[in-house]
């Protein structure tokens, strides 16, 4: 085991110790857990995080907060992620839902696009139902992520504007 892994699994069995509080000097908050999440994804560290998702699915609800990380290499690392993720456990991805649908609305092209691919890898009904007001968007990139999501999904007549 090495020891970006070693980090990862004892941060979270630090912070899911139930002697552990927000006063423990060796607590592990949930900032410093999404910090370490980041730093892993930009390092191509997909596969601890994927063992740490495995572990604690509720990770997943900061999908929305990773996407908006300025480092190119952490949001590859989240289409990395969800893609291994809808196949070990596509049950857990429902968790980060909301958080991405959040994001359909930030000012940043980027953070658009990311969000609306992860929503498209999720593909569930709430998922890609929460697209389409994408199909206006004023970034002919995010349109066209949307457009070929909804289209892969045999939805894309459906939600055409």
């Amino acid at each position: 085991m090495d020891k970006d892994h070693l980090f990862a699994t004892k941060a979270i069995r630090m912070s899911d110790s139930p002697s552990t509080t927000p006063h423990h000097p060796s607590a592990v908050s949930d900032e410093t857990l999404l910090q370490v999440i980041a730093d892993f994804l930009s390092l191509g560290h997909a596969d601890n995080i994927v063992a740490m998702v495995r572990q604690e699915p509720r990770y997943l609800a900061w999908a929305g907060r990773l996407v908006e990380d300025e480092r190119y290499a952490v949001r590859l690392g989240m289409a990395v992620l969800f893609e291994e993720l809808s196949a070990l456990c596509p049950e857990h991805l429902v968790l980060a839902v909301p958080g991405l649908i959040e994001q359909l609305r930030h000012p940043l092209v980027q953070v658009r696009g990311e969000a609306a691919s992860l929503l498209g890898t999720i593909a569930t009904d709430e998922a890609l139902a929460a697209l389409p007001p994408l199909l206006r968007d004023p970034s002919p990139q995010v349109v066209e992520i949307v457009r070929d999501i909804l289209d892969d999904s045999g939805n894309g007549s459906v939600f055409r504007p």
